[in-house]
């Protein structure tokens, strides 16, 4: 394995670890990057390890998050254990349809949806969107703004949400915060519940994808896979907290405008450079 390979291999994780949690799309600019730095693999590995990497990525959830979401601490009254409990009850309310329709429809959209003109559509509209919704609830308040005011019908409708990440460059941290500002969640609460609603969703969808490849890997394929996880999380424990932090004092708008300015900087090259 070279080390210009061994670079790619890095900065796709550093890609995947911001992307993933910043509502401006991973498996887009996953895609978007792909176009001009080439792993050296087969394109059944390249598919498979664009999903897997993401399992770096959720890890960062489990380890930041383990005290909050483990109802089994004995550190918690009954009542802080059984408000955890609730919490993966929505949690699993609100991932049945994407997981429902991603196993029926996911070779379907890797076929039809897994291209730059579409991550340059998506970009731009929910980018549009962003702005729109955040200046829409400038001066509203939130109703929803801990766990335990959070109806189990929301988390549903959060997950519909979550559906329109199955098309490339809509992100999934994007729809489902989204859906949960639109719904009456605080961005905080609409966070996090996106952060925990990522687990169940990621770990399947890394599962199978694992399965459709098979387990016959060859020692440069386990390397780039475990390199590319060990990144990703890394940057991942770096990317929630900003997020974190950053949204206690700000709206969503700057992502807006970045998912503008590139779904245009994507069209613009493709018009100028394909063939």
């Amino acid at each position: 394995m070279s080390f210009i390979e061994i670079l790619k291999v890095i900065f796709l994780g550093i890609v995947e670890g911001i992307t993933e949690w910043l509502p401006i799309s991973s498996t887009g600019h996953m895609i978007l990057v792909d176009e001009f730095i080439k792993l050296n693999v087969t394109d059944e590995f390249k598919e498979m390890f664009f999903v897997v990497i993401q399992l770096g990525a959720i890890m960062a959830v489990v380890i930041l998050y383990f005290n909050k979401l483990n109802p089994f601490s004995m550190k918690k009254t009954r009542s802080q254990r059984e408000d955890t409990m609730k919490i993966w009850y929505k949690v699993i309310i609100g991932v049945l349809p994407a997981i429902i329709v991603g196993l029926l429809l996911d070779d379907w959209l890797n076929e039809k949806f897994y291209n730059y003109k579409t991550v340059a559509v998506t970009l731009i509209f929910y980018g549009i969107l962003f702005i729109i919704v955040e200046n829409y609830n400038k001066n509203k308040i939130s109703k929803i703004k801990t766990f335990r005011n959070l109806p189990y019908s929301t988390a549903f409708f959060i997950g519909i949400f979550q559906l329109l990440s199955l098309i490339p460059g809509t992100s999934r941290s994007g729809a489902t915060i989204l859906g949960g500002i639109i719904l009456g969640t605080s961005r905080y609460i609409a966070t996090e519940f996106s952060f925990f609603l990522s687990i169940p969703i990621m770990f399947g969808a890394s599962i199978l994808k694992l399965f459709k490849f098979g387990i016959s890997f060859s020692i440069l394929e386990i390397i780039i896979l475990l390199i590319g996880v060990a990144v990703s999380f890394l940057v991942s424990l770096f990317s929630i907290k900003f997020l974190l932090k950053y949204i206690k004092n700000n709206s969503f708008k700057i992502f807006g405008y970045y998912r503008i300015f590139l779904g245009i900087l994507v069209i613009c090259y493709f018009m100028i450079f394909s063939n």
